[in-house]
């Protein structure tokens, strides 16, 4: 029979690893990594998912297609699924949920949350990362708050934000506040992702590190109980490197 449900467009599918940031650290994930965005952040980590140039890359796969690439990575065991990108919420996820969600499987989503999607309603966790100033986006509150909306409180939803600098705080504190029903994660930003084709380039762990203490005194020192401070875990056990 053939599949007539809309195609996804893939960069890569990878894993099982562990989720590496946020409210799923150190969960097992299999992990769909979408192509395209509508955002091009300064300090972009995943370029090759992002970047028109590597478009050739990218592959568009029936739902059927990728969910057989899903099972044959976690031996046909249910684990947790990440759809990230780029932004994931372009692409067309709803018939995979629902395959993936009859096998026992669960799904996880993290977006900037300028677009907004019905099937975010059958996600088990949804994460909004809004993007600081340090990205030199801007975020749209009034899309941000239609994701919540389309959310209608049946996934986790929880608030995870970048943090490169006093700026970026002060964003996250404000995204906090607006939203004071969500969980807040926050993580220091990695400032040496990797340029185009050099996915395993170094990183500057001391450096990241420097910027993790900083933030944690930043929390204790304005009484922000409510946060919770964590690393991006890949990056320091390995770097920049891909499908990890």
């Amino acid at each position: 029979m053939t599949d007539t449900r809309p195609a996804i467009r893939v960069s890569e599918i990878f894993g099982p690893t562990i989720q590496g940031e946020g409210v799923l650290i150190g969960l097992p994930t299999v992990f769909i990594r979408t192509g395209g965005c509508d955002y091009r952040c300064s300090w972009c980590d995943s370029l090759h998912a992002v970047d028109n140039q590597f478009r050739h890359e990218w592959k568009m796969m029936p739902v059927d297609a990728v969910w057989q690439s899903v099972v044959a990575l976690s031996g046909a065991r249910p684990v947790m699924v990440s759809l990230s990108g780029g932004n994931p919420a372009i692409q067309p996820f709803g018939g995979l949920i629902e395959r993936g969600h009859a096998e026992g499987y669960r799904f996880a989503l993290e977006t900037q949350a300028s677009v907004a999607k019905d099937w975010f309603a059958e996600l088990d966790v949804l994460v909004l990362s809004p993007k600081p100033p340090s990205s030199e986006m801007r975020t749209d509150w009034v899309a941000f708050e239609a994701c919540i909306e389309a959310a209608r409180e049946k996934p986790q939803v929880v608030l995870k934000l970048v943090i490169f600098d006093e700026s970026d705080y002060a964003f996250a504190k404000d995204a906090a506040a607006r939203f004071p029903s969500l969980p807040v994660y926050l993580q220091p930003g990695n400032h040496t992702p990797p340029r185009r084709g050099e996915e395993d380039a170094a990183v500057d762990l001391a450096g990241i590190m420097r910027r993790m203490e900083w933030l944690i005194e930043k929390v204790t020192q304005d009484r922000w109980f409510e946060a919770r401070v964590l690393p991006q875990l890949h990056v320091l056990l390995w770097g920049n490197k891909r499908a990890v």
